[in-house]
């Protein structure tokens, strides 16, 4: 068994925290905190499956990110996607048919939830059909919500199991700014549309050095949840692309930043997940498996979506298989050496170390471009 496995327990309390969360927050909605009620009956089962799968030296993440496509309608500044093009082709996608083999082979191994990420995910047209047949597992969709029409609203209201999350940078300006003009305008339309049909949604919120104040502001906050918004995720920013060093967060921001969620916790009616910060109880990141595991959209099993890095595909192999794989397991066993650094991410901050842990054979199935290139 793998060293630091006991963090397990202490991940385990907190999906079953979460959900216990979620039910109070929705009693107003008798439908929607049944739901959340039986969701966590299933999050029970999902883990005691884990566990019996430890127990077999088979590490079992509770979450996978899907990055279901590489494709987006929009192009966002500092978009973590646009910055992997050159390590992920955007021709490359898995088919319909194995994405629903991918999702059923991840239930019935026990994985909890899966974040449905891209690209826009909402680009590929069948994915809300796949993700009906699997109403157990909770999908987290991440999207930049304009995609959202009234015929998705009609499909979203018919799958309980996933929750839109849309894509917001603060105010108007801020979100114009870095997503495109009149985008603010255009998802506020979105989400009272959400609202007024009983859609269970949240925001992400990717936090840099020039909209932590915004986003931490406790009337912006609140405008959010009278909007609709009940559960909101908050991504501290990562440098990926070349001029975006001065987006990361300062550590006096970082440290506000603690404060103000533990304050909206214990007074807003909304969930709040912090990354990376919720992941310091677990002994820092959560990535290569220990949380959760990437898995782009050409099927390769990553550490996380900041770290384009595998040596394993599940488009040739299954995800049982792919799970196994020697360099996810070596970084989880090295993972007492990792220490959060500045930004964030320590994965891709000390990326040429976590590359050098592919075979020989492994270190050239995906491409990154050289350090310091222009594109990078």
């Amino acid at each position: 068994m793998e060293q630091g496995s006991d963090y397990t327990n202490i991940l385990n309390r907190a999906i079953t925290v979460f959900f216990k969360d979620a039910v109070r927050i929705t009693l107003s909605n008798p439908s929607k905190a049944l739901f959340f009620l039986r969701t966590m009956w299933w999050q029970k089962r999902a883990a005691q499956k884990r566990q019996r799968w430890l127990r077999e030296n088979l590490h079992v993440p509770p979450f996978l990110i899907m990055s279901v496509t590489n494709k987006c309608n929009l192009r966002c500044k500092g978009c973590v996607a646009f910055a992997h093009q050159g390590s992920r082709p955007a021709a490359r996608e898995l088919s319909e048919d194995r994405l629903r083999d991918l999702i059923s082979e991840a239930h019935q191994l026990g994985v909890s939830g899966i974040i449905l990420a891209g690209g826009e995910p909402l680009v590929r047209k069948e994915l809300l059909s796949i993700t009906k047949d699997f109403p157990a597992i909770v999908f987290p969709l991440i999207t930049n919500g304009t995609l959202i029409d009234e015929t998705v609203i009609q499909q979203l209201k018919g799958q309980q199991n996933i929750i839109p999350l849309i894509s917001i940078e603060g105010n108007e300006y801020d979100t114009d700014e870095r997503r495109g003009a009149g985008i603010h305008k255009r998802l506020q339309g979105i989400m009272k549309n959400m609202r007024a049909e009983g859609i269970f949604f949240g925001c992400s919120l990717t936090l840099t050095r020039s909209n932590a104040a915004t986003i931490t502001d406790t009337n912006f906050v609140k405008n959010l949840i009278e909007a609709g918004t009940r559960l909101l995720l908050l991504l501290e920013y990562v440098s990926f692309e070349e001029g975006t060093d001065d987006w990361v967060l300062t550590d006096e921001q970082r440290s506000h930043l603690r404060q103000k969620i533990e304050a909206f916790r214990a007074q807003l009616p909304a969930l709040f997940i912090a990354i990376p910060g919720d992941e310091e109880q677990y002994g820092g990141c959560l990535a290569a498996g220990r949380g959760f595991v990437h898995i782009s959209a050409g099927g390769d099993v990553e550490p996380c979506p900041a770290t384009p890095f595998s040596d394993a595909s599940v488009a040739t192999v299954s995800l049982k298989e792919a799970l196994q794989s020697h360099f996810l397991q070596t970084i989880r066993q090295q993972h007492d050496s990792l220490n959060e650094t500045e930004g964030g991410c320590v994965l891709w901050t000390e990326r040429e170390w976590v590359r050098s842990l592919l075979l020989p054979k492994d270190s050239v199935i995906i491409p990154v471009r050289p350090l310091g290139s222009k594109n990078q």
